[in-house]
Formats: structure tokens, C-alpha cells, sequence
């Protein structure tokens, strides 16, 4: 399978190349715009130069069956709706695109073409929370904290927090109907934002403090008298009478525990299958992150 990679920056060559280089199967082509950036990360993964691409059209022309962006979201608009008009089946970091009518435009337009689109919410497939939806969920708390960044309430939402969103949306266990916001902001930069979210028998809360005393990711859901704690994606602490914790192995890949080498085999799978990707749950979450922006803005007024 010819894969075509789309940007070389830091979410390229630490966590998506080191999957995609192991596969026996994947013939890797790479592209991005600064010719010294695509020699030194070619060379490194040994891609000889008949695989090196200087822009977009280079890549589609040497028929790539399936394609991984990892450009600036702000170019993800242009890039994605090229690779999928080529009927090119797609994979793109999270989010879409910082504006929700050009989200909307790219899922109706892979399936408009039968392309097939993906956005890399890996922690659905992040193998400590995926094990998590086993569990029973009357009560789901999520944080994920930084330390000095306060933000702007679009960049803050569509750039981090959208994947504490999307983790809430993955392990709600009904129908979402209650939405709440509350927010921080000190001259138009958010410093702490919480959502909940409610249901039949459940309640979701996602924190993000971006004046945190630690950068951390927490994940707790509770219910029927036990609780499963998660800690930045790896140490697991159930509760249930006494606490006992099960620590990721020493040798497990960081891509395997964060679920980016998970959700790069079910999207090739898909592909290689001739299921076309659907994006329109994670359309979704986009949906939902922009109520968020919008009632943070409100809060800010």
C-alpha cells in the first residue's frame, strides 16, 4: 500500500512515522513544504528520493492509496479537500479545522466522494480508556492540565481540550442532553474551562487548567460501588475495597499506549478493506467544541 505523509513536523516523526516506517506493507511517500525538513526526515526513515515530494501534487500523481496530514491545522482545509477531491481516502490530525463550516465541508465531502476520512482522536483507541468503556460509567471526570498557557478560547478548545470532549462523548453511555459550560478568562485568554455533560444516569465533567501546578491527564469513571483511575494515559488504579494499580510496561511503545498505532491500523485497515472512513461522529465532537467557544466567549462579554 503506497501512504503518502503530509507535514513532517514534531506529531509526524514522534508518533506517527515510527508506526508507519514498521509496517512491511506500507510503501511511505513524504511531503512538506521545506525541502531541508523533507531530506533530513527522509533520510533518517531511509525513504529513497523517488518517494520525496515537493508539494501535494507531486505526492497524489505517484497514486497513493491512502494519506496522513499532518500540516497546521490552518492549512488542513486546503489540504484535506485536494487529497480527498483526488479521491484519496485520508487520516488528519485533530481538529478538522479551527472553523466548524470548513469541518462541515470536508466530512460532507468525503462523503460526497466516497474518499473516506478519519480524524486522529487516538485516545478512543488509547488501550487504558478503550478498556474504560467496559466499565460502569454513572460518573466520568476528565482533566487535562498544563502549566502556564493560558490561550485563547479557540485555539484553547479546538487545539487541546477538544480531546477531552471527545474522550467524554466516547465513554458517555447514552445519549447526551444536558450541556454545561463555565469558564476563566483574564483579558481574552482562558485560564480554566469546565463542561458537563449530562444524561440518563450519567454525568460527564472535563476540566482544563491552563494555570495548573503540573502539565497532567486524568481520567476517572465510576459506578456500581468501583472506580478505574487512569493517569496520563498509563497507570491504571482500580477501586474497588483496596486500590491496585497495574503500570504500563517498561516496553510498551508510547504510540501503542497513547492508541496512535491503534487508530493507524484501523484506518488502514479500513482502507485496504475498501470501507471508506466516516468522520461524521467526529463531526460531533467539532459541533460540540464550538458551543463551548461560543459560551466561553459569552462568559468573556
Amino acid at each position: 500500500m503506497k501512504v503518502g505523509c503530509v507535514g513532517l513536523g514534531d506529531i509526524a516523526v514522534k508518533a506517527y512515522l515510527p508506526v508507519l516506517t514498521a509496517l512491511p506493507d506500507v510503501e511511505l511517500h513524504l511531503t512538506t513544504r521545506t525541502p531541508a525538513t523533507l531530506a533530513t526526515v527522509a533520510d533518517r526513515h531511509h525513504v529513497p528520493p523517488a518517494r520525496r515530494h515537493p508539494d501535494l501534487e507531486s505526492l497524489i500523481a505517484a497514486g497513493i492509496d491512502a494519506a496522513f496530514v499532518h500540516a497546521s491545522t490552518a492549512a488542513h482545509p486546503e489540504l484535506v479537500a485536494r487529497l480527498l477531491e483526488a479521491g484519496v481516502p485520508t487520516y488528519t490530525d485533530k481538529p478538522l479545522a479551527y472553523e466548524l463550516a470548513d469541518s462541515t465541508r470536508l466530512v460532507e465531502l468525503a462523503e460526497r466522494t466516497g474518499s473516506g476520512l478519519a480524524v486522529g482522536f487516538n485516545r478512543r483507541h488509547a488501550p487504558a480508556y478503550a478498556q474504560c468503556a467496559q466499565q460502569p460509567r454513572d460518573l466520568i471526570l476528565m482533566q487535562k492540565n498544563r502549566v502556564g498557557l493560558p490561550q485563547t478560547p479557540r485555539l484553547l478548545v479546538l487545539d487541546d481540550f477538544i480531546h477531552v470532549v471527545d474522550t467524554l462523548r466516547f465513554l458517555a453511555p447514552g445519549a447526551i442532553d444536558q450541556v454545561t459550560v463555565r469558564a476563566r478568562t483574564e483579558g481574552g485568554l482562558v485560564h480554566h474551562v469546565v463542561l458537563q455533560l449530562g444524561g440518563d444516569g450519567f454525568t460527564a465533567v472535563g476540566v482544563m487548567n491552563r494555570l495548573s501546578g503540573s502539565t497532567e491527564e486524568v481520567l476517572e469513571v465510576a459506578g456500581r460501588d468501583s472506580k478505574r483511575q487512569v493517569l496520563n494515559l498509563a497507570d491504571v488504579v482500580d477501586h474497588k475495597g483496596q486500590p491496585t494499580t497495574r503500570r504500563r510496561g517498561d516496553w510498551v511503545p508510547v504510540a501503542r499506549q497513547r492508541g496512535i498505532e491503534q487508530a493507524v491500523l484501523a484506518f488502514l485497515g479500513a482502507v485496504s478493506a475498501g470501507t471508506a472512513p466516516s468522520a461524521r461522529d467526529a463531526l460531533a465532537t467539532h459541533e460540540l467544541c464550538e458551543r463551548i467557544v461560543l459560551a466561553i466567549g459569552e462568559n468573556t462579554a
